[in-house]
């Protein structure tokens, strides 16, 4: 019979005194650990992802006033996340718009929204263009603007409107691809579809491999949207450590000019397409798009924001598939709102500031030719700045005049950039919005559902 153990006596296989450690102790504290690890992320992904990067962008703001130019460290994390988004674009614009207009069926269907679709961009643009003038008007930003300090940028030559037409059709759609070229890509998607829609049943196995591919794409933009919080955080922090609040005074009143027709032309116009056109509530509107809006704020660039407007489109706003894979690709491209209101805007800061005198006809000039080139805008930052030659020229300022008027702006245009980009987006949204209710393709239950 063995000897029974006193109560006090230590742990067979240790010294006495000596504190017991094993797995079996010490696995409370690691699930502990491993259980507030799962919390955190619970909570993190608990938070919308729209309040997700309007935190940091904020965040960015602090540590770029805070770092300065320091904060440049950091820009690769950001990179890293624009290229993300753009490695998506292209195979995210050809599957979607190719399933898109395979699922339509009926060929007519493709004509009526596409219709639809130019003649909101066209309207809206030149709301946009009306906007721009009738602030610089207002503000005056040219008015005793000094280019002393200004070091002349040349500007390309726009390119030939024949040519423009030509480059729509790609000799090799594998090389537009490569090259990123989205109206062909384009181009050759509709033709993919509408070839889908001609072939009829024996193409199903075509039209549901388009569909599953745009199915991953858009599970794909999921996954790449939750490091968008750190990707804005670097690249706010960047953009405000390089420049500084003090660089904003030589261009104050210019940038105040943007600001509030952006802001006008995103709230009234737009949210006056989704309340008058669409007859529907402006808010969960607004609510909806916010994820897409932070993006393109912080991007500057529309194209970059296709992948999350699409995802926002239909997952929040009720956008059926076959129109947001028209229409948001289309407006990512030709759908340059703020581009057309900035241009227009600069034009007028231009004459101001070489004392350009301009009356109502030139007023007719500036509009006319601001909505044609807008359209041909590259869905790049700063893409609106290589197409001033055009319109400057228009009403007299010279290449000379234009490249100083580029090297004046440049310096600080990623911030002006990011400002007029808001309007490109929420254009691209409220123009599906508004297509899709008329073509009884929107869910209303699950636009009214982004309210609650």
């Amino acid at each position: 019979m063995l000897a029974r153990q006193p109560a006090d006596a230590p742990a067979r296989g240790s010294f006495k005194g000596a504190p017991v450690t094993g797995t079996i102790i010490d696995q409370p504290d690691a699930e502990r650990r491993a259980g507030l690890f799962r919390r955190g992320l619970s909570a993190w992904f608990g938070i919308a992802l729209w309040k997700r990067i309007l935190f940091a962008l904020v965040l960015g703001t602090i540590a770029g006033l805070a770092w300065g130019e320091g904060a440049g460290q950091i820009k690769w994390i950001g990179d890293i996340f624009v290229r993300l988004i753009r490695m998506l674009v292209v195979p995210l614009v050809f599957l979607t718009i190719a399933s898109g207009v395979a699922e339509l069926a009926d060929p007519r269907r493709l004509g009526s929204i596409g219709i639809k679709t130019i003649g909101m961009y066209v309207f809206t643009t030149i709301l946009a263009v009306t906007v721009g003038l009738v602030a610089a008007t207002l503000i005056q930003p040219g008015a005793g603007a000094d280019f002393q300090n200004a070091v002349p940028r040349a500007v390309a030559a726009p390119k030939d409107t024949g040519q423009m037409f030509m480059d729509i059709v790609p000799m090799n759609p594998f090389q537009a691809m490569a090259n990123g070229d989205t109206l062909a890509v384009i181009f050759f998607a509709l033709l993919i579809g509408a070839g889908v829609v001609a072939a009829g049943e024996v193409a199903d196995p075509v039209r549901r491999l388009l569909a599953g591919g745009s199915q991953v794409m858009l599970k794909i933009v999921g996954f790449v949207m939750e490091v968008a919080p750190f990707g804005v955080f670097a690249l706010i922090a960047v953009v405000v450590g390089a420049n500084g609040p003090e660089t904003f005074v030589s261009i104050l009143k210019l940038a105040l000019c943007v600001l509030a027709g952006a802001m006008f032309q995103t709230f009234i116009v737009h949210g006056g397409v989704v309340r008058l056109l669409a007859w529907l509530p402006v808010a969960p509107f607004f609510r909806g798009i916010a994820d897409a809006i932070m993006v393109g704020f912080s991007t500057s660039s529309s194209s970059a924001t296709l992948p999350v407007a699409i995802r926002v489109a239909e997952n929040n706003l009720g956008v059926s598939h076959p129109v947001a894979s028209t229409v948001l690709p289309l407006g990512a491209t030709i759908g340059m709102d703020g581009a057309a209101m900035y241009v227009a805007m600069l034009s007028l800061f231009a004459a101001q500031a070489f004392g350009v005198p301009l009356d109502l006809a030139d007023y007719l000039v500036i509009a006319a030719t601001t909505t044609i080139v807008a359209m041909g805008v590259a869905p790049v930052p700063s893409g609106s700045l290589f197409v001033l030659a055009a319109v400057f020229a228009a009403i007299g300022i010279g290449p000379e005049q234009t490249a100083i008027v580029v090297g004046f702006i440049l310096p600080f245009d990623r911030i002006l950039d990011m400002m007029r980009t808001v309007p490109n987006v929420t254009a691209d949204l409220a123009i599906a919005t508004t297509v899709a209710r008329w073509e009884k393709e929107l869910d209303v239950e699950t636009y009214q559902r982004t309210a609650g």
